[in-house]
């Protein structure tokens, strides 16, 4: 199977954010910004899989600032690692106020894909060729993440 470049499956996918979006403070919902984060990376999987992706497991999300009504949001996804029938992507989330310019690194997030076949049953995905040394660098991360996931999975398999 030949591979896939990360910059094949790089997105970036920005969004106003409306009053919907929000609650009576102003301040937008978490849920929003997860929903965001999960369609910019169900895209990237997308891509790299060109197959039926499903979360599998979101690491963690960190909120660094709020984010309010008005604000431009960016979402900057790309794969950190692929293994036989799973993929990492990480998103880092950008806040913008259009007006001042100011901008803040809001949140990051750690998805896991596994991408399926008609049956529903996973498939082998293409090899990931990184390009940079940031490629190479967000990869080792996640092969260390990928890890910590495996043993906590184990340890709960021997405790219930």
């Amino acid at each position: 199977m030949k591979g896939k470049k990360v910059s094949d499956s790089r997105v970036v996918l920005a969004q106003v954010m409306n009053p919907a979006d929000a609650n009576c403070s102003g301040n937008i919902h978490g849920g929003v910004i997860m929903k965001l984060i999960d369609t910019a990376a169900g895209v990237v999987a997308l891509r790299h899989a060109r197959a039926n992706v499903v979360t599998a497991a979101i690491d963690r999300i960190d909120f660094h600032h709020p984010v309010y009504i008005g604000d431009l949001l960016t979402l900057k996804a790309s794969l950190n690692y692929v293994g036989n029938t799973s993929m990492e992507v990480g998103v880092r989330v950008e806040s913008e106020n259009p007006i001042t310019g100011d901008r803040r690194h809001t949140a990051s997030a750690y998805l896991t894909y596994v991408a399926l076949d008609r049956n529903y049953r996973p498939i082998q995905l293409p090899p990931l060729i990184m390009e940079t040394d940031e490629d190479i660098h967000r990869n080792k991360e996640a092969q260390e993440r990928r890890q910590m996931r495996l043993a906590e999975r184990k340890k709960e398999k021997q405790t219930h």
